[in-house]
């Protein structure tokens, strides 16, 4: 592969200037001194913002104690000034190194106390995620009357920018009040941060709502909006804002235009994303590693990965978030194979794989894949010492059921520490998967006494076990509770799996009327599913009807055909299945051929349907005769309903 592997971060460490800095304030030099026999308090306050920024607590409590032993200076007002810019840079240190007692130690101990002062408590406490604490703080400066303490704008910005989430949605509103009680209403700083935690905690009509009636918005503001409706799925109202904002004063800038292909990837707007490709290469940002992984993710949604992959290739730079895109990529468009090849080539090149990058390559196994190459990288896992990430354990479970190893799925789920609604969905699923749906059903009972709250995927593993168990009742109390309890909505699966269910238990008269009560339109899934029931029992009238809605609903679709084509086999009506293919190869449509796999001495072996490709074909035909003429003597008779009608009587036996 093209391009540089090499990955960028935010640590940074202290230049050797800094450290020489330090070094003549702590202990000056015996020469002759160029430099003032007392520290200026500016370069004290820049070294100790140098500690809190890499978190040097032991550097940062050094130079408190030598600012402890400073003499006083003669002139009171001027040291009083000093010493309070001062004690805020070593408050500020201390939260940021997250010794927040120190941090109050300290507060409480200063005998002059500003708004910096109290914004350093704030921010510290509700960056260190103790927002009792931090919003107690705040509150207190709330009360405050003297201008020297009461709280400012960039307090207003810190609290808000805490506000992350649905719990903090009625917070947001009451902050929102006070900016205006307070005058702050015109604060364009103040404003982006509203807009942004608005959208954060989903109230986006309040959101909106702030950033039209803003009298002067900048590149942020707009950013804010777009990136906060591209987030929550908003994508046409983003783009829309976007292009709106391009025929403004404003410039977009670089988180701009990612957020707008965001917009273009969720609708897998190819011709958008094109556009603002080329405008990217206009402006020279198209190098820019966050736009670079954004253009892949575009391309590879839009099913174009050749331009993904050519992106890939000519980066100069790749981190891990446009390695695991390109491996979604491959994933997502079917070439599973390649995903894994490249994995493997990222691994054995010693490139530093992480924990997304490794439950990416997770999510491509299934039938058909090796379970001896998923088990080397379970092992890799545990060399990486990722065993404990829920993401990557989730993947592990779904890897080893789709395999085939229920087993070691079951042992990866309990082995787990912390288990989320994915992890008791991916068991669920497994035993579905393998029919066993009591056991499946003991699963979910377990996860709701562990207080785990349902998804609307559980719901469709459930029903799923329920239909291969033949739990007609129970099946259908899962779907009122789904809505009833849990106040989700059934999609267009779970109304298949339900006409699934029914189908198999031969209701058909039941599945039909079910499907023509839905408070929607059925969907694909829905008539293949009655369809495919009435394959299994071969009703050629319900067949019919089923089909001609689904020949409605995917013109495209070989399915409904070849479901058709079986019912008449079923009962003997062969110029009618006759008549279906025909139909099906008018229309230019082929049946996707079924792979059946075994994994014999770490090597996946597939076969189609007289399949003769294999180098071991010969053996393999002997064998298969041999076995069915054992069964035949056995008492073994053949099902011959979907033999093709115009094969020669004497090739069926």
């Amino acid at each position: 592969m093209k391009g540089k592997w090499k990955f960028n971060g935010d640590f940074h460490l202290p230049s050797w200037m800094d450290y020489l800095n330090i070094a003549f304030i702590m202990k000056p030099p015996t020469f002759r001194n160029p430099f003032p026999a007392t520290p200026n308090y500016a370069d004290l306050s820049s070294l100790l913002s140098l500690c809190g920024r890499d978190g040097n607590l032991k550097l940062g409590s050094s130079i408190h104690a030598r600012i402890i032993k400073l003499p006083p200076s003669l002139d009171f007002d001027r040291s009083q000034r000093n010493a309070l810019f001062t004690w805020n840079s070593l408050l500020s240190m201390y939260s940021k190194c997250g010794q927040l007692q120190d941090a109050i130690k300290l507060f409480d101990r200063m005998p002059v106390k500003d708004t910096v002062s109290w914004n350093a408590m704030v921010s510290g406490f509700l960056r260190n995620r103790d927002f009792d604490t931090g919003f107690s703080f705040f509150k207190q400066m709330s009360n405050f009357t003297t201008v020297h303490c009461r709280f400012d704008k960039a307090t207003l910005t810190t609290v808000l920018s805490a506000c992350d989430g649905l719990e903090f949605a009625n917070v947001t509103k009451m902050i929102h009040g006070l900016v205006f009680v307070s005058g702050f209403e015109k604060e364009i700083t103040v404003g982006n941060a509203l807009i942004t935690s608005y959208f954060k905690c989903a109230c986006f009509s309040q959101g909106k709502l702030v950033f039209y009636e803003m009298l002067e918005r900048n590149v942020v503001t707009w950013t804010a909006v777009i990136s906060g409706l591209t987030q929550n799925e908003f994508y046409e109202d983003g783009l829309k804002l976007f292009h709106q904002m391009r025929c403004g004063s404003v410039t977009p800038n670089s988180l701009t235009y990612l957020s707008a292909l965001m917009a273009c990837s969720g609708l897998q707007a190819l011709l958008e994303g094109r556009k603002i490709h080329g405008l990217l290469w206009k402006l020279g940002m198209q190098s820019d590693l966050c736009i670079e992984s954004a253009l892949m993710d575009l391309y590879s949604k839009c099913r174009s990965l050749e331009a993904a992959w050519q992106i890939f290739l000519s980066a100069e730079e790749l981190d891990e978030v446009s390695l695991t895109v390109i491996l979604v990529a491959f994933t997502q468009n079917g070439l599973e194979e390649e995903a894994i090849q490249i994995f493997m080539r990222m691994v054995k090149l010693g490139i530093e794989v992480d924990p997304n990058m490794v439950s990416a390559i997770l999510g491509v196994f299934g039938i058909g894949t090796s379970l001896t190459l998923g088990k080397q990288i379970h092992s890799l896992i545990i060399k990486k010492n990722f065993s404990q990430n829920q993401f990557v354990s989730n993947g592990l479970i779904n890897m080893y059921s789709k395999c085939g190893d229920l087993y070691d799925s079951l042992q990866v789920f309990h082995e787990m520490n912390q288990k989320n609604s994915v992890s008791w969905n991916s068991v669920i699923a497994a035993y579905a998967r393998y029919g066993d749906g009591f056991r499946a059903l003991q699963f979910y009972d377990d996860m709701r006494v562990e207080g785990i709250a349902p998804t609307d995927v559980t719901f469709l593993s459930l029903l799923h076990a329920c239909s291969h168990a033949g739990l007609i009742e129970k099946g259908m109390e899962f779907l009122e509770s789904m809505t009833r309890d849990h106040g989700l909505s059934p999609r267009s699966e779970h109304y298949a799996c339900v006409v699934d269910m029914l189908g198999r238990a031969g209701l058909l008269k039941e599945a039909k009327n079910f499907i023509e009560g839905l408070p929607k339109n059925p969907g694909v899934l829905v008539w293949q599913a009655l369809l495919g029931a009435c394959s299994i029992h071969g009703d050629c009238e319900m067949g019919k009807y089923a089909a001609d809605k689904l020949f409605l609903a995917t013109p495209d679709s070989p399915a409904p055909y070849i479901l058709m084509a079986n019912i008449y086999s079923s009962e003997g009506k062969w110029k009618e299945r006759a008549h279906a293919i025909k139909r099906m190869k008018e229309a230019g449509l082929a049946k996707e051929v079924g792979i059946s796999w075994i994994e014999i001495e770490k090597k996946v072996n597939s076969f189609v349907v007289g399949d003769k490709m294999h180098p071991q074909a010969e053996v393999i035909f002997w064998l298969l005769s041999w076995l069915l003429k054992h069964l035949k003597d056995e008492g073994y008779v053949p099902d011959e309903r979907c033999i093709l009608y115009y094969l020669n009587q004497d090739k069926k036996d």
